[in-house]
């Protein structure tokens, strides 16, 4: 079959699904960080992680 028309070729797919449950305060925290940043929730939670991953590397 091949490669769908309008498939986007990365070199690191996302392919892994995180299901989160937050509260009320986090979600209006989280939205607010998207609208300021135009970025996606899953970008602002990437992002996170990679900060909170820099920060554990430097221990």
């Amino acid at each position: 079959m091949g490669i769908k028309k309008g498939t986007k070729l990365t070199d690191t797919p996302k392919d892994k699904v995180l299901r989160v449950r937050i509260d009320d305060d986090t979600e209006t925290k989280l939205e607010a960080v998207c609208d300021h940043t135009k970025m996606s929730k899953s970008d602002v939670v990437r992002k996170g992680i990679e900060m909170q991953y820099a920060e554990t590397e430097r221990k």
